[in-house]
């Protein structure tokens, strides 16, 4: 039997104890992997530091190799997630309605966890340690396939939290055996073993799970974010919004990649939002109305409007109506999070009823979509499919149920 097929089955095993193990059995566990996290530091550094030089040997682009950096305090980051996961409320055993039935029967439907997660996923092996944080809370084995160019860093990581994972059953958290792609394709053919897969990546990696995968997967999505600034927006509001949802992280999914501005404040709020993005090193790919802002810019064209950046890179039209704004994101946009600042609550309302996106904001960054900052700790991964979970996926989202119903005696006949 292959490798990945023995770590699925003791997943699946492990499974089984983990689920019924009560809540401060998993947050000691989740504490005690936090702490080892930072004791061990300086070995997951240097782990990372080989990933990161072979990364830059081979000619990884920045972007990709900021996702794919630690640093002490990212370090620090990842364990303050798993003890913020540890303060959460356990879902497992909620119950989410209940009812007496007419014939006296006591109905309930209860949380329970999904069994084995697998999750697959590039880079950022920050990931790691969110994903083991919150399948151990939410009772889930889980099988961690991240990419090659994170192996060092991941297979360090994933031996300090399963070491440091006292109370839990062995081999509740692994990382799938293999760097080639043959491991993914078995971990996607292992149904029964494995009960769900999360891919977290670039498009094609996601395409290729759900293409492929006869597990059932769980779809997050590539982040085209765009922000709308519209004619009833507060200007300077809006230029610190578009550049932090551009500049803050531009590596990650939840930067934006698209800016539309509303022809009646495009002549006052261009040059300001131009300015402001060109002085982080931002290039534009406009159309050509905003173009006449910037004489540096690049024509914008269909693979502009469509792309994830990951960049300092910004796509920039000027629009018409809101109409227009929302037509445009729906056409180009991949559900992720759009953005809309405005001081008319109508026009809010209508921006956020007419698109199909798994985050709107109003009046603030495309970057609070995020796990963390919605206060669900970590995050698996943001949803940008419409079954079981959408938006960023915390606790709950890792649950599946049951329905306990209780009689006395009862029979149908």
């Amino acid at each position: 039997m292959s490798e990945v097929l023995d770590a699925a089955r003791r997943a699946k095993s492990a499974a089984a104890a983990l689920a019924p193990l009560p809540r401060k059995t998993k947050d000691a566990a989740l504490l005690s992997m936090a702490d080892a996290l930072v004791a061990e530091s300086a070995r997951i550094l240097e782990a990372n530091k080989r990933d990161v030089d072979a990364g830059r040997a081979h000619g990884t682009s920045e972007a990709l190799l900021d996702r794919l950096t630690l640093t002490e305090s990212r370090i620090a980051a990842m364990a303050d997630g798993l003890r913020h996961v540890a303060t959460l409320p356990d879902p497992v055993g909620e119950v989410i309605r209940g009812s007496s039935l007419p014939n006296g029967l006591e109905l309930r439907q209860v949380r329970v966890p999904l069994g084995v997660v697998g999750i697959v996923y590039e880079a950022r092996p920050n990931v790691t340690a969110d994903a083991a944080g919150l399948c151990v809370k939410s009772g889930n084995a889980v099988l961690l396939r991240g990419s090659a160019s994170a192996y060092h860093s991941n297979e360090v990581i994933v031996d300090v939290l399963s070491t440091a994972a006292t109370g839990l059953p062995e081999h509740s958290i692994q990382l799938v055996p293999g760097t080639d792609r043959s491991s993914v394709e078995e971990l996607m053919r292992a149904r029964g073993l494995v009960d769900v897969l999360i891919p977290r990546g670039g498009a094609s990696l996601i395409s290729s799970v759900v293409e492929n995968s006869i597990v059932p997967v769980i779809e997050t999505g590539v982040g085209n974010c765009t922000v709308y600034v519209d004619e009833a927006a507060d200007l300077e509001k809006a230029v610190a919004i578009i550049v932090d949802a551009k500049v803050s992280r531009p590596s990650v999914c939840n930067a934006a990649e698209t800016l539309l501005v509303h022809s009646a404040v495009a002549d006052a709020f261009l040059p300001l939002a131009v300015k402001a993005l060109k002085d982080k090193g931002v290039t534009l790919h406009t159309d050509a109305r905003a173009g006449s802002f910037d004489e540096s810019a690049v024509t914008a064209t269909d693979e502009d409007w469509a792309a994830e950046y990951l960049s300092l890179d910004l796509a920039v039209g000027v629009v018409d109506s809101l109409d227009e704004a929302v037509a445009h994101i729906r056409r180009w946009g991949s559900g992720h999070t759009e953005a809309i600042v405005t001081r008319d609550i109508d026009e809010a309302r209508r921006f956020v009823k007419g698109l199909d996106s798994a985050a709107v904001m109003i009046n603030a960054s495309t970057r609070f979509t995020d796990g963390g900052e919605f206060g669900f700790g970590a995050e698996i991964g943001i949803s940008t499919q419409k079954l079981h979970a959408r938006g960023p996926m915390g606790l709950p989202e890792l649950t599946s149920t049951t329905y306990v119903v209780t009689g006395d005696g009862h029979v149908r006949g």
